[in-house]
């Protein structure tokens, strides 16, 4: 019995490996069926996308390019021409690298606020932790809390002041790195440079 269940399973596996050979793979049908679409469809207009758009050459986006005579007057000559067009590779370059300084000038500007920001959240989390220790330390201590209830009212409401005080100087460090991406911003810095 044991055999006759082998025999008739091996048989059953090796004609189901027969079916899948013999039939079409998926990839083939798909390009099959693309192919049927192409032909009832006809001609389409051209499609353009990242895979089809030209990498070395420049697009046209206004049409041909005028021609040379028609740019510059038959007064000029060629060296004038020369001249001009180092002049204005000179005056490109220097645009460039004014654009250049000031935002480099900006990222150091923002660099530095980053910088102030950190020292005061750093001091700001250092006073709430020694403000929670020597409250931990007050509280814990019932002989010493009733013999300097005045002294801990008077040292509790200085610390809390400094707390409110350096949260105050944090935000307002906060809303102020903020203000300076936005005139950055404005000024023609890029954002993914800001950050």
């Amino acid at each position: 019995m044991k055999r006759l269940t082998l025999i008739v399973s091996g048989l059953f596996t090796i004609l189901c490996i027969a079916q899948l050979c013999a039939a079409q793979s998926l990839g083939d049908y798909a390009r099959g069926v693309r192919s049927q679409d192409r032909q009832k469809q006809g001609k389409q207009p051209r499609q353009f996308d990242n895979d089809n758009l030209p990498r070395s050459d420049k697009l046209s986006v206004v049409g041909k390019p005028a021609s040379a005579e028609a740019e510059t007057p038959q007064a000029q000559t060629q060296e004038t021409q020369q001249a001009d067009a180092k002049s204005a590779k000179a005056g490109e370059k220097s645009e460039r690298d004014e654009k250049q300084k000031a935002i480099d000038d900006w990222k150091q500007k923002i660099t530095e606020q980053k910088k102030k920001i950190d020292l005061l959240s750093q001091e700001y989390d250092i006073l709430q932790r020694e403000y929670r220790l020597r409250a931990a330390a007050m509280y814990a201590d019932a002989g010493n809390r009733l013999r300097n209830q005045g002294a801990w009212d008077k040292e509790d409401a200085q610390y809390k002041q400094q707390i409110e005080d350096k949260k105050k100087a944090l935000d307002d460090a906060k809303q102020e790195l903020d203000d300076m991406k936005e005139r950055a911003r404005k000024a023609g810095v890029p954002s993914n440079s800001l950050e």
